[in-house]
């Protein structure tokens, strides 16, 4: 059965733990993570598996004036509808079909309601979603990007990374969220960190120490049931 798990403030105690309690979080406290406490994070990170051991990953990481810089202007492009900004790749089939619109609605539903935010509620609907782009007002902004040359294989290598340093994080006290909603404005970030067209940006992620008073950071959509996606064979 699915259980609200409460969001957890300390560090994991195992892998299991982090792995229960690592969730998107969306609101952060004004509290700086310490820079050898990212380099460790980052390092273990390493240790991501990837195919014939290419390691495809590139991180920018953000702090202080630069995740304000790169923020912002991200922030700025959407609030003022600026044309010609497109993602370098599809992150979702088009149209979307079931099951996996009902799961995708579900989640931006419930997400919305937590924050009481209304069907139809545009302008509401706006300020939120501005929030993406400044990392949730996380101390600390992670850019991924990927050599362009690479190919899928290379990308599902790059979620084993994702993945590992989210769970690595929980072992630290932090949380985070990863940001696909970084990467719909690519030639921002490229010119803001001074990157070639070679790299693809991937997503972003936002990293800090959750704030446990923020209504939005009790929000956990539902997961599917082990019998919906588990086959067993003998």
């Amino acid at each position: 059965m699915n259980k609200m798990e409460p969001l957890s403030m300390e560090a994991a105690a195992d892998v299991a733990d982090a792995i229960r309690s690592r969730r998107s979080v969306r609101a952060y406290l004004p509290k700086e993570v310490p820079v050898a406490v990212l380099r460790e994070l980052l390092a273990l990170g390493r240790h991501a598996p990837s195919g014939s051991n290419i390691q495809p990953w590139q991180v920018a990481v953000l702090t202080g004036a630069a995740l304000k810089r790169v923020g912002g202007a991200i922030r700025q492009a959407f609030l003022n509808d600026e044309p010609g900004h497109q993602r370098d790749y599809d992150y979702y089939t088009d149209p979307i079909v079931e099951p996996y619109l009902a799961r995708r609605r579900a989640c931006g539903w419930g997400l919305y309601g937590t924050l009481g935010i209304g069907k139809g509620d545009v302008e509401k609907s706006r300020e939120y979603r501005a929030q993406n782009y400044v990392f949730f007002g996380a101390p600390v902004g992670l850019v991924f990007t990927i050599d362009r040359d690479l190919e899928k294989g290379s990308w599902l290598d790059y979620g084993m990374f994702l993945q590992t340093l989210m769970l690595a994080a929980r072992a630290f006290g932090l949380h985070s969220c990863a940001e696909a909603s970084i990467a719909s404005y690519p030639d921002i970030v490229r010119r803001e960190l001074g990157l070639g067209v070679d790299q693809v940006v991937i997503c972003g992620m936002a990293l800090g120490y959750a704030d446990p008073a923020a209504a939005v950071n009790t929000f956990q959509p539902a997961r599917i049931e082990l019998e919906e996606f588990a086959r067993f064979y003998e």
